[in-house]
């Protein structure tokens, strides 16, 4: 279900003034193969007509969307899951009436990943765990090693957030993570599929080093 390790946020306002689908498109042919659409100051008719045309894009690619907090919007672009926030509607809510969805939840402490799970969450996000703007106003950065700590406590898959780079995304996944959740590394890269390429390259450099150190390989 949750077969992917990079997972792209999307902001359209890091785009550098490229549209917003030329880089998912260009993200997609780096070989991202799932995609949240996170435009909160859009209004609903405005973000419908945007995620009709992300899911075109996805489904080409064979990727899978998830939409930001609106479950109605995800529902009637057919989209394959909804990510929630802290204040949001519940997982297990979310599936009563949207049965099939992959339900992902942002998550800020060991607490609140525990919940998202007892809640029937698919996967959560993680963070912030560098230093990023975007996640300024959830306070100091985590650091990786909650990480480790939340995969004791956690059996769902867990994506680090914040702040995540090419330059760290090594720490993160030997820290345990399953993945990564980005938004500016990719969304404001100047040749966004070189991005992606050289990020999932140091994903794959990650899971070889963890294949080699464990002891029961």
């Amino acid at each position: 279900m949750v077969n992917f390790n990079l997972y792209l946020i999307t902001d359209r306002h890091q785009t550098k003034g490229r549209p917003l689908p030329f880089i998912i498109e260009e993200a997609l042919k780096g070989g991202i193969k799932a995609v949240q659409l996170r435009e909160k100051d859009l209004h609903a008719k405005e973000l419908f007509k945007l995620a009709v045309n992300i899911r075109k894009i996805t489904k080409q690619y064979s990727a899978k969307l998830f939409i930001n907090d609106r479950v109605d919007i995800a529902m009637a672009v057919e989209a394959d899951g909804v990510h929630l926030g802290q204040s949001s509607f519940s997982p297990r809510d979310v599936k009563r009436v949207f049965a099939k969805a992959i339900i992902g939840v942002s998550t800020h402490s060991l607490k609140e990943a525990k919940k998202a799970a007892e809640e029937g969450a698919d996967f959560i996000t993680l963070g912030p765990i560098c230093h990023t703007p975007s996640k300024a106003s959830y306070g100091e950065p985590l650091g990786v090693e909650i990480i480790k700590k939340i995969k004791v406590e956690v059996k769902i898959p867990v994506f680090a957030v914040g702040g995540i780079k090419k330059e760290n995304i090594k720490d993160v996944m030997v820290a345990g993570a399953d993945g990564a959740a980005l938004i500016s590394a990719i969304i404001g890269a100047e040749d966004v599929g070189k991005a992606v390429m050289e990020i999932e390259k140091s994903v794959r450099e990650s899971k070889n080093r963890l294949k080699f150190q464990s002891p029961n390989f």
